[in-house]
């Protein structure tokens, strides 16, 4: 989200200097992505809001609070600031007949003058990104960037004195603003007059049908709040992602919409001075439910042993009070009674992290906690280890093979194809992969195949086993784990542990070629004195760069006082399929080098 520096600072006279502040945001608040400083003397904060503080931080007045808190500075209250206009009777009415708006609040204004925003009002908008449409427009987004309820404005004359807050009930298309047209499905919230045509997709975006232009007198504000999994879910339908979805899917409080319609009110009558206002119609059918919070019980003793600090209470009750955190004490305990806009703060261990927040988590003593227990075997995971330990020691591969396949008894919903359903067994998975393995043994420097697999399998619904699984030239075998292992004696915990004690060497892994490989013999006659090594370094001599395994010796014997030698070279390239002739010729430079030696090539 952007923040506009100078917007803060009509809040918070005493800021510190933009640079400082990048720090405050980093260690108390949230994660800056960017910091823009501008030609007119703004800077420009590009900022990260965390998702549990989405609800009331995603404006300037929650951030320039919260960085009053942070710096221990004033906050100047907007509230002062607005001049509230007079009011008379009206005869707007307005119908929720949906529990998923959970409140709206509508007013008629009259004689307004539609036309440009002050200076003020343009740069405020620009510095977040947003143009300047008309005075009228222009204030409803300015409110939302402000305190953060999205508002939206209707032209009164085309709306006539009903509003209703309901289902679609069928389908049907809507014209957006911006030429977008839209789908509706009999699910989704809309806001339609009293002759049920659509005025705006709920929490959405507004329709073109009640949009204000320039002969625009009458208007009527709209400041609700819906329920944000409706808003998300309608949103994500339509492929449309607005600053209004943005703030309704994080679920803001509906008590918050009061204060947007007073900022609201005081905007238009500010810009229109001879507007005439009616009384706001406030529609909230769960009011107690949403002015009331549960307060939560705290104590310094608690907040020290869950951060690990040495905070005092004097220092807490400092930062309930810079946070502006109704509290009280009963003894030695905090009774906090939490504002009804921070959702957030739910039990105590949501007023330990803000304390530790404010205060600093570089006052956390780095201390490793004591732990007195001792660990209990896992006895799945020891017969795991103790299966793969023994085939191992038998000179089996571990592999892993898919837990997707095409056919069993337990199917997944949206599955690839050829893998909608969980394996019943290993062995199906383990076969295809002895014959890849076996295709590719030269490459492996493998003379025989010896695989294994321990893995879960799905034998039926609601019954899963892990299972041990087999396979070599004699075929494949499989059964549980449980009865593989059956003789091993399952060990306890080890009384000491040796962290790094040992040595060991790691290894990188290398990719494969996708392409062919070819595979070459080559064998000779060789005096009963000479060495295999000896011969194999003639081989890497002249092999030149294609040879990926090899020269590997794979016969050797004596007969009448000569030595027989026979190796094995697999060429494959990384970009290519290589050819015969390539081949050829890197055995013939090897040929011939051996020849040289006085070699006999069989």
């Amino acid at each position: 989200m952007k923040i506009s520096y100078n917007w803060l600072k009509s809040y918070i006279p005493d800021i510190c200097e933009p640079d400082k502040l990048w720090d405050v945001f980093t260690f108390h608040l949230c994660e800056v992505e960017s910091m823009d400083k501008m030609s007119d003397g703004d800077t420009i904060f590009d900022i990260n809001i965390l998702p549990n503080r989405a609800h009331d931080l995603l404006n300037h007045q929650g951030v320039a609070q919260e960085l009053s808190a942070l710096l221990d500075i004033e906050y100047k209250s907007p509230v002062d600031m607005y001049k509230i206009p007079t009011s008379k009777p009206t005869s707007l009415e307005v119908k929720i007949e949906n529990d998923k708006c959970r409140r709206y609040m509508g007013r008629i204004v009259r004689n307004v003058k539609v036309g440009p925003s002050p200076e003020w009002v343009v740069k405020h908008l620009e510095s977040v990104g947003q143009k300047s449409i008309n005075n009228v427009v222009d204030a409803t987004n300015i409110v939302m960037f402000d305190c953060g309820n999205p508002t939206h404005v209707f032209d009164a004359k085309k709306v006539g004195s009903t509003i209703r807050i309901k289902e679609t009930g069928s389908q049907k298309k809507v014209s957006l603003l911006g030429g977008e047209e839209k789908d509706l499905k009999e699910t989704d919230l809309v806001i339609t007059d009293g002759e049920d045509n659509v005025l705006a997709i709920a929490g959405v975006k507004g329709g073109t049908r009640a949009e204000v232009d320039e002969n625009t007198a009458d208007i009527i504000l709209e400041v609700a709040n819906f329920d944000p999994v409706t808003v998300r879910k309608t949103g994500r339908g339509m492929g449309l992602f607005t600053d209004a979805i943005k703030r309704f899917e994080n679920d803001l409080s509906p008590v918050r919409a009061e204060y947007a319609m007073r900022e609201l009110s005081a905007l238009i009558f500010e810009m229109c001075p001879d507007a005439e206002f009616e009384d706001i119609v406030d529609v909230f059918p769960d009011k107690q439910k949403w002015e009331t919070r549960q307060d939560i019980e705290i104590t310094t003793d608690y907040i020290n042993k869950k951060l690990g600090s040495n905070f005092k209470e004097e220092e807490i009750e400092n930062v309930l009070m810079r946070l502006r955190i109704s509290f009280r004490r009963e003894g030695e305990a905090f009774v906090v009674s939490p504002s009804v806009l921070r959702l957030d703060l739910i039990g105590p261990h949501d007023l330990v992290e803000e304390i530790g927040r404010v205060l600093g988590y570089d006052r956390v003593l780095p201390e490793l906690p004591i732990i007195d227990f001792k660990p209990k075997t896992n006895e799945i995971f020891y017969r795991i280890l103790s299966a793969k330990k023994k085939l191992t020691e038998d000179r089996f591969r571990e592999v892993y093979t898919y837990a997707f396949t095409k056919k069993g008894e337990v199917y997944v919903a949206y599955g690839a194809k050829g893998k909608e359903a969980l394996r019943t067994n290993l062995s199906d998975g383990l076969k295809q992969a002895y014959e890849l393995n076996r295709l590719n043994a030269p490459l492996l420097g493998e003379s025989e195949i010896k695989i294994f697999e321990v893995g879960n399998v799905f034998p039926a619904a609601g019954v899963e086993e892990t299972h041990v699984a087999w396979m070599d030239k004699k075929g494949v075998q499989e059964m549980t784990l449980e009865e593989y292992t059956k003789d091993i004696e399952i060990g306890s915990s080890y009384d000491t542990v040796l962290p790094n004690s040992l040595e060991l060497k790691s290894e990188n892994f290398s990719p494969w070629s996708q392409y062919p490989f070819i595979v070459r013999d080559i064998s000779m006659w060789v005096p009963s004195s000479t060495t295999e090594s000896e011969v194999s370094e003639i081989i890497k001599e002249n092999m030149g760069n294609l040879v990926v395994v090899g020269p590997s010796l794979v016969d050797s014997f004596e007969k009448e006082g000569k030595k027989s030698l026979a190796f094995r070279l697999v060429f494959q390239s990384f970009d290519r399929t290589l050819t015969d002739v390539e081949v050829a010729e890197s055995m013939n430079s090897i040929t011939k080098s051996l020849q040289d030696k006085g070699f006999e090539i069989r």
